[in-house]
């Protein structure tokens, strides 16, 4: 039997260049082991019998081991059969546990048909509860890009694919003792769950860059796969992004300089992402510029992250009417445009970038040797408490792990069709609706307005679009306008960087049939932090951290329930570029420790590991999306009206979230006036309060500090009354 086994081991190894790693994990995990695995292929029983040492019972459906074309194998292994509809099934494997064996058991039952976990059955936690036996979660990868597996359709298939086998450190199932019962079960294949999605994370590769990412995906997915389009209807494929990223690169470095921070003042359409690429492609990185934020914010963006150059392009100029505040940033960077650069380009470059496509691993090696995971990426910008843009440095690293985060929790795949509508200067619109379908085989299509409430469902409809990301804002501004059918292909909508309204959440549920993911998040950290998925969902809280983010709460005086939340993880940002320290980079640090984030945000996580979001301890708002520092509005206010007392507070909005309302002193304010004064310092209107509430006395503290408790209250009696 060993003669066999080691024959068969060479066989493997030449055809799919087998890889083990980890086997001193199964040394660790002692003799009661029950070892868990991914489910991806046909392959998955041989390849675990044949390369892992040892003696092994399989624990089988009783009607496969009785399957005739399958008996030969199952001679080479011990078989445990399983009748799942026999409760002493689970009750004689847990026994045989306990006798100090090494079972393996495939937790999802099946073969995967998404390419990412299927549900995980308490039965099997339960077994390992009940055993005490060490749970050896291994993951296998490739397999199921061979012919073996359920993906037909879904993934490019290749008879011979590389294959892994990862062994991870032992752990333990093992709920409170005081949890008995069916409750037992459940927690106890939750835990698994957890084990499992762990697994998934840690053993996949995010530890690259996003060129190198993009590579690959090409080579996973194929060449002439469409991955991106937009409102131009000019669809590219792999082969033509990677292309036309090398060919704009090449010509942006003449312009700029290897590791240089190079702003960005473009529109969600496929050109941008193509710019973004070639920024890449040699070593420079690009800050997404909010063009909404005024140019006082542009050009305060800019000195913070001491950008000499921007590209943009004339003609988004000129249709966002941006023309008087690009010119005033004209005096404090070199614009380049983009139109400028197409100009130059001959067909001996496009000929140079077709043929370094094909060498892109190379050519880009060549030309970035020193790139790595934990290189800056991205520059985005968020408002700083006194209301100048802090610059959020995030790395490869970070955005690679939160797109595997992401992708390992909710069954994406190549057949999806993105509809992104959010701004790519906005961390939730890069990320989860950029990078994670490009990324991952699947197709965006770009609209650059997220406000054309009439438009963007009927070009959701158009396209087919089977995925959407978006704010409580737009959600539902699209529920008021689109037709019952025309989100009839979405499967999942995902919300985020605001709270998601129960009106919202029930007319998408009704109206058109489609439940509403909500999740929470931060520029900080990618930005996601925690979500709903269609396995783990729980309608008014935010979902369960994804995998690899660790947390703590501190205590909050005056709240019970829930504390101030701080964060870790690959995700996590390298830190901040801050106005006062121009171009240094200030990693995240707090009371928690080196490392740590600190979201500001107050929460209660559950039993059950879902987030509950109870307040901000931050004095933000977020109106429709975007976050609005009050200290600076107040400082704004106070420039127009210096000679009386101002504070500003945020107030629920069934439109925006929230929204700014103004209590002053001052007897004669104006939201005209103020807005005019707004626009004449450039500042974006998203800084000018919605309401306006003069008072005799503004409330303060015996310290002579604003009484805000008191001005909130006071803000929402006034609104209540008619």
């Amino acid at each position: 039997m060993d003669l066999i086994r080691t024959f068969l081991r060479w066989i493997l190894k030449r055809l799919y260049k087998v890889e083990v790693n980890g086997l001193e994990n199964l040394q660790q995990a002692g003799e009661r082991v029950l070892i868990v695995a991914n489910h991806t292929s046909f392959l998955d029983g041989p390849l675990l019998a044949i390369f892992l040492p040892g003696s092994l019972t399989f624990a089988i459906n009783t009607r496969i081991a009785e399957s005739r074309w399958l008996r030969p194998a199952l001679k080479l292994v011990k078989i445990f059969p399983m009748d799942p509809t026999n409760p002493l099934s689970a009750k004689s494997l847990i026994r045989y546990m306990q006798e100090d064996h090494r079972a393996v058991i495939f937790p999802e039952g099946r073969i995967t048909v998404t390419g990412t976990l299927m549900k995980i059955y308490d039965g099997t936690g339960m077994i390992a509860d009940k055993s005490d036996a060490m749970v050896l979660p291994v993951r296998i990868d490739g397999a199921q890009y061979t012919p073996f597996s359920h993906l037909r359709g879904r993934v490019r298939l290749r008879w011979f694919p590389k294959i892994r086998l990862t062994l991870l450190p032992p752990r333990k199932v093992h709920p409170p003792a005081e949890v008995r019962g069916r409750a037992r079960r459940q927690q106890a294949g939750q835990q698994l769950s957890h084990i499992m999605t762990d697994m998934m994370f840690a053993t996949s590769h995010y530890r690259s860059t996003l060129f190198d990412a993009l590579i690959d995906a090409r080579r996973v997915h194929g060449g002439n796969h469409i991955v991106m389009e937009d409102i131009e209807r000019q669809p590219f494929n792999y082969n033509k992004l990677i292309m036309a990223s090398l060919v704009l690169g090449r010509k942006l470095a003449h312009l700029t300089q290897t590791g240089e921070y190079v702003g960005l003042l473009l529109p969600s359409i496929c050109t941008t992402m193509l710019t973004f690429m070639g920024l890449h492609s040699r070593g420079r990185i690009p800050a997404m510029l909010n063009y909404t934020v005024g140019a006082r914010g542009l050009m305060s963006a800019c000195r913070t992250a001491q950008l000499r150059r921007v590209i943009t392009s004339r003609r988004f100029i000129e249709l966002a009417r941006l023309g008087e505040i690009v010119e005033e940033l004209s005096g404090q960077v070199e614009l380049i445009y983009l139109e400028d650069i197409g100009k130059q380009i001959t067909a001996f470059d496009k000929l140079a970038g077709a043929v370094s496509a094909l060498f892109a691993a190379s050519s880009y090696r060549r030309h970035c040797p020193q790139d790595s995971a934990d290189d800056p990426a991205v520059v985005l910008f968020t408002s700083g408490s006194e209301g100048a843009p802090k610059g959020v440095v995030l790395s490869h690293r970070n955005l690679m792990a939160n797109r595997t985060q992401l992708s390992v929790c909710v069954d994406f795949s190549s057949r999806d069709i993105i509809l992104n509508a959010l701004p790519l200067f906005h961390s939730f619109g890069l990320t989860s609706s950029t990078l994670l379908p490009l990324l991952s085989g699947m197709k965006v299509f770009f609209y650059p307005s997220p406000l054309h409430y009439r438009i963007v469902p009927e070009i959701a409809y158009d396209i087919n679009a089977t995925i959407m990301f978006g704010t409580n804002t737009f959600l539902a501004g699209y529920a008021r306008f689109a037709h019952p059918y025309d989100f009839y292909s979405v499967r999942y909508v995902f919300a985020g960087a605001e709270k998601l309204h129960e009106d919202t959440r029930r007319v998408w549920s009704e109206k058109f049939g489609v439940r509403i993911f909500e999740g929470y998040g931060a520029t900080e950290t990618s930005p996601v932090l925690a979500v709903n998925t269609p396995i783990h969902n729980l309608p008014g809280s935010v979902g369960q951290l994804l995998p690899g983010i660790e947390y703590r709460l501190e205590e909050v005086p005056g709240v019970d329930d829930g504390g101030r939340l701080y964060v870790r993880g690959p995700n996590v940002m390298l830190g901040y570029l801050l106005n006062e320290h121009p171009g240094e980079l200030v990693p995240p640090r707090c009371e928690a420790g080196e490392g740590w984030y600190d979201t500001g945000d107050i929460v209660a996580i559950d039993e059950r590991g879902f987030v509950h979001i109870r307040g901000r301890a931050k004095r933000f708002a977020k109106v429709a999306g975007e976050m609005v520092s009050l200290t600076s509005v107040e400082e704004i206010v106070g420039q127009l009206w210096s000679d009386a007392l101002h504070a500003v507070v945020a107030l629920p909005d069934k439109q925006k979230g929230e929204q700014l309302v103004l209590v002053t002193e001052y007897q004669d304010a104006e939201r005209s006036e103020l807005l005019a004064f707004c626009r004449s310092k450039g500042v974006g209107e998203i800084n000018v309060p919605r309401k306006i509430i003069p008072v005799s006395k503004l409330p303060v503290m015996g310290t002579g500090k604003t009484d805000y408790p008191a001005v909130q209250k006071l803000a929402e009696e006034a609104l209540e009354k008619p």
